[in-house]
């Protein structure tokens, strides 16, 4: 006769099975793994993203400065691509302190979504693109592509409003490239950074504008096969000869790649104001403004170029003040440009400030012409 006990002893199993089965999980179970496993932030602020040391990291491969030539412009055929890094916000005003605030989102980067996100910026010819986020491919899919489409709808006011810890050196070139090709402004606004390879899409502005707070530190040369500091020195020696042209072409000085260089990358160097200018990281870029000088001469005359160096001088001295919002600076140097003859009634679109002069809402007269009705009466 067979014995019952293997038999008892299966269902005992199967029993055990089915109640564990049912019961709490095993990881309801062990407090010790759920401790060992935090949850995800919910919020990846740019100020998270600086903890994880996401700042300057370098992955490509070490090429020769010459090969970064900027990009051309983008065909109507684009790849597939969304703002997957931060978030993307479109408004056709300048101002953000407004009840639009940051504007639309903007998360497809397919032709026609982008065509549609910049459509109602077109009559006023401004648009301010908003970014929070990491430097990364999709940001670079981003400007060029806001860029380009801007350029077909001849909307000639560009605002990169940028808050971001830095990401991709690599991809901090490409943008800054197709930024400094055009024609945008950068702010740093108060309460935003823009921190470590940022700095680069910051210096290719065309003007900057900064309240927030600019910081660099050492470059991470992430897919770096180096085994002693030597050969990791000689491998970074490549990369920061690229970011120096990088600088160099964008009239940035050069010793912001240095200073990079000594600050360690789990720590960051706050650039002071006087630093920021000093550098040429704020207000005016200086690589512009000698083309710009060279245009606004044959354009507008020599008069129009004085009154417009001296209104500069006047708000980096008057508006620039330490601790002034992106806001209080835009609100004194509107007010301060009046004494300067601005807007100018020949040039009006290159007065400076000029993103602020909006079209009048009953008619499709550029600002600073006068209306039909206007012209009418003057005739008598």
């Amino acid at each position: 006769m067979l014995s019952r006990k293997p038999h008892l002893a299966l269902a005992s199993l199967l029993i055990a099975v089915l109640l564990a089965a049912c019961g709490p999980s095993a990881t309801e179970g062990a407090p010790d793994a759920v401790a060992e496993a935090p949850p995800a932030s919910t919020t990846d602020t740019p100020a998270r993203q600086a903890e994880r040391g996401d700042g300057a990291v370098s992955t490509g491969p070490v090429v020769s400065p010459s090969a970064d030539a900027p990009r051309a412009g983008t065909t109507t055929d684009w790849p597939l691509s969304k703002v997957t890094s931060g978030k993307a916000w479109i408004s056709c005003q300048a101002e953000y302190n407004t009840d639009e605030g940051d504007g639309t989102p903007l998360e497809s980067l397919a032709f026609f979504s982008v065509v549609d996100a910049l459509s109602p910026c077109q009559k006023g010819g401004v648009l301010r693109l908003r970014y929070q986020g990491k430097i990364a491919a999709d940001f670079t899919d981003l400007v060029t592509r806001v860029a380009d489409i801007a350029g077909r709808m001849g909307i000639h006011k560009r605002i990169l409003d940028l808050d971001s810890a830095g990401g991709q050196v690599e991809d901090a070139i490409r943008a800054g490239d197709a930024i400094g090709a055009g024609g945008w402004t950068i702010w740093v606004r108060e309460g935003s950074v823009c921190h470590s390879a940022c700095v680069f899409v910051l210096g290719a502005g065309d003007n900057r504008m900064i309240s927030g707070k600019v910081g660099v530190h050492r470059i991470i040369r992430m897919s770096s096969t180096a085994t002693t500091r030597a050969e990791l020195n000689e491998e970074l020696r490549g990369v920061y000869d690229r970011v120096k042209d990088y600088l160099s072409r964008n009239g940035v000085a050069v010793a912001v790649a240095d200073l990079m260089m000594t600050v360690p990358n789990r720590r960051l160097r706050l650039l002071s104001k006087d630093e920021l200018q000093e550098y040429g990281l704020d207000g005016t870029n200086a690589a512009q403004d000698d083309l710009d000088r060279l245009q606004l001469m044959r354009r507008c005359g020599d008069d129009f170029v004085m009154r417009r160096d001296a209104f500069m001088r006047s708000f980096d001295s008057t508006c620039k003040k330490s601790g002034a919002g992106l806001d209080d600076m835009q609100a004194c140097g509107l007010e301060l440009r009046t004494q300067f003859g601005f807007p100018d009634t020949k040039c009006p679109a290159d007065s400076p400030l000029s993103e602020f002069d909006r079209m009048a809402d009953s008619g499709d007269e550029a600002p600073g012409e006068p209306s039909a009705a206007e012209s009418q009466d003057a005739s008598g």
